[in-house]
C-alpha cells in the first residue's frame, strides 16, 4: 500500500537548499506576494477590514510560500535551484523569507487603509464645502452652480435643462449628498460626476466610481 504523500506545507520545512535556492525562493515569494495583491486586499475585505486571530496573524502568507514552493520543483523554471534541493537545512532560512511576507503584506493592507482614510477625508471635506458654501459644481469643483427657470450652469460648461421650476440649489444639494451617503455605505472611495450626452443631445448628470464599478443619474434634462 502506498504511503500517503507529504502536504507542500510539511515538505516546504523539511527540505531548503543552499544561499543561491535561498534566493531564488525569496525572491519568488516577494514577487507572488506583490503580484497578489487584489488577492491578498479581497481576503482583508472579506474578513471585515481586519486580521485574522492565531500565532501567524497572516491571510496569505502560508498560501504563497507554498504556491513558490510548488513552482520552485519545476525545472524548467529554476533547473539550478531544483539540483540544490536534496538535504535538509536549519529552518531559520524559511523563517525568514517567512517574516519577509509577513512584512510585506502588512505592509500592503497598510497602504491600503491610508488609502480608505484619505477618501474618507476627503468625502468629509467635499461635503462640509458643499454644506458651508453655495452649490459647487460637482463635475468641475471648481465654480458655483447656478439654477435658473430650471436650467442647471455653471462656467465650466454644464448645462442641463431640467425645466422644472420647483429645482432649487437646496433641493439638488440634498439629492447629490443623498446619493454620495447611499454609495458611501457599500464603498468608501470618493465617487466622480460627469456630463454626458445621450439621444436627442440631452444632457444627464451622472455620479460613477470605478472602484466599485457602479454609476448613478443624478439629473437629466427634460424636453
Amino acid at each position: 500500500m502506498a504511503e500517503p504523500s507529504e502536504s507542500p506545507r510539511r515538505s516546504l520545512y523539511k527540505v531548503v537548499g543552499s544561499p543561491p535556492w535561498k534566493e531564488a525562493f525569496r525572491q519568488g515569494c516577494l514577487e507572488r506576494m506583490k503580484n497578489s495583491r487584489d488577492r491578498l486586499l479581497n481576503k482583508y475585505r472579506q474578513g471585515g477590514g481586519s486580521m485574522p486571530r492565531g500565532a501567524q496573524n497572516t491571510l496569505l502568507v502560508q498560501e504563497v510560500m507554498e504556491e513558490e514552493w510548488n513552482a520552485l520543483q519545476s525545472v524548467d523554471r529554476y533547473p539550478e535551484a531544483l539540483a540544490q534541493l536534496e538535504e535538509p537545512v536549519d529552518l531559520a532560512v524559511l523563517e525568514e523569507i517567512q517574516q519577509e511576507l509577513i512584512d510585506q503584506e502588512q505592509a500592503i493592507i497598510s497602504e491600503y487603509e491610508k488609502s480608505l482614510q484619505f477618501d474618507e477625508q476627503c468625502l468629509s471635506i467635499m461635503l462640509a464645502e458643499w454644506e458651508a458654501n453655495p452649490l459647487i459644481c460637482p463635475v468641475c469643483t471648481k465654480y458655483n452652480l447656478r439654477i435658473t427657470s430650471g436650467v442647471v450652469m455653471c462656467q465650466c460648461g454644464l448645462y442641463i435643462p431640467s425645466h422644472s421650476p420647483e429645482l432649487t440649489e437646496q433641493k439638488l444639494r440634498a439629492f447629490i449628498e443623498d446619493h454620495i451617503q447611499e454609495h458611501s455605505i457599500h464603498c468608501p472611495h470618493t465617487p466622480e460626476f460627469l456630463v454626458t450626452k445621450g439621444t436627442e443631445e440631452k444632457s444627464s448628470l451622472f455620479m460613477s466610481c470605478l472602484a466599485c464599478d457602479t454609476w448613478a443619474v443624478i439629473l437629466e434634462s427634460q424636453p
